[in-house]
């Protein structure tokens, strides 16, 4: 079974000692530090009495003694945090290239783990590029207007819009699947 939680937080059970306040008579249950501030080691305790103990808490100032700098070096959310740190090895992996080099990070990102390919990444493949021009679109072309474009020859192009005219069906199938294509490009991931 657990063990009963107490009231008084810190309290020492079976106390022995004293309060160490001079001519106080009660039992030393609470232990409070004689240097406060001190957390480089185990440091030297005292004793106090549930009374004295407050008393010792109320007037207690971690801040005394720093100057404005230390006090504000002390309240920084990675106080105790700065350390140095190894650096990290590339462990066999090329470093990766400059980000300069791209105009899309994420193809920074799978650039570093292809095998022989150093410098500018290609954004389409070569029948990617050729779909590109089937549909009439440059190579900076976004998702967005790769919909658009698509939308458009589909309107052109199908027969239910040109009264039933059958000869624009080659160009439907080929912008049909240019886009199915370029949708599935990793350039439009």
């Amino acid at each position: 079974m657990a063990g009963r939680q107490h009231k008084w937080h810190g309290r020492v059970e079976d106390a022995r000692e004293a309060c160490a306040v001079p001519s106080c008579g009660e039992p030393g249950e609470f232990r409070a530090p004689l240097t406060p501030g001190n957390f480089d080691g185990p440091g030297q305790y005292q004793y106090l009495c549930l009374d004295h103990v407050r008393a010792f808490n109320a007037r207690y100032n971690f801040f005394e003694g720093m100057s404005p700098d230390e006090i504000e070096e002390a309240q920084s959310p990675i106080a105790g945090w700065q350390r140095q740190a190894r650096t990290f090895a590339h462990l066999g992996a090329d470093p990766a290239p400059a980000w300069s080099d791209f105009a899309d990070p994420l193809d920074a990102i799978a650039a570093r783990f292809r095998s022989g390919q150093r410098g500018r990444v290609e954004r389409f493949s070569g029948a990617e590029r050729a779909a590109l021009d089937t549909l009439g679109l440059k190579e900076d072309v976004d998702r967005t207007g790769l919909r658009k474009r698509y939308s458009e020859l589909v309107r052109k192009y199908h027969p239910d819009r040109n009264g039933g005219d059958r000869s624009f069906e080659k160009k439907l199938g080929a912008a049909i699947e240019a886009y199915q294509l370029l949708k599935g490009s990793r350039a439009f991931a």
